[in-house]
């Protein structure tokens, strides 16, 4: 595959739901994701979505899951919703051959690109998983906030996957768009 080729960006159909899934569940859970950074594999078992939850996100009125082509493949997926004065940015997952190569720095630049032009908004939104220090620097690093708001952890939902620690929570971050 040429990560070389400039990623096309396209919303999502039903007809993408098992690739977005396999991809999806290869960036965050089991041996696979070891081979990227994103992994979730140390804090959660279990599947991290699921057919029925990717294709809730596809034909939700006022969401779109975008999905993200190099070369004819899929490389990568992002979720945005609209949500009043500010979009929500979700499942996003990066095929893990191809993490920290850059291509997560043009999804997420496109994605708040698309939400201010295209839905107006001025912030968008996120949640991450409080222990993913590393993660939630990478989102520092591209102008996030830390809230400190945090949300519960769905523990005893195994459609969210199986913890493996009892301190999971969700830390809002957000960004001003320009």
């Amino acid at each position: 595959m040429d990560i070389a080729a400039q990623p096309t960006f396209r919303a999502a159909t039903a007809d993408d739901v098992p690739a977005l899934v396999a991809l999806i569940e290869s960036a965050y859970r089991g041996d696979d994701s070891r081979t990227g950074w994103t992994t979730e594999a140390d804090i959660l078992e279990g599947q991290r979505t699921d057919p029925a939850g990717v294709l809730a996100v596809i034909e939700k009125p006022g969401s779109q899951l975008v999905a993200v082509e190099s070369a004819g493949e899929l490389v990568a997926c992002c979720q945005l919703e609209h949500r009043g004065e500010h979009a929500y940015f979700g499942m996003f997952a990066v095929r893990p051959t191809l993490q920290g190569a850059g291509l997560g720095k043009l999804i997420i630049a496109e994605a708040e690109r698309f939400a201010r032009d295209e839905w107006g908004v001025s912030e968008m939104h996120m949640t991450v998983i409080s222990v993913r220090e590393d993660l939630i620097a990478w989102y520092v690093r591209r102008g996030y906030a830390r809230t400190g708001e945090t949300s519960p952890f769905p523990y005893g939902n195994e459609r969210f996957g199986l913890p493996t620690r009892d301190d999971l929570e969700f830390e809002l971050l957000t960004k001003r768009l320009g």
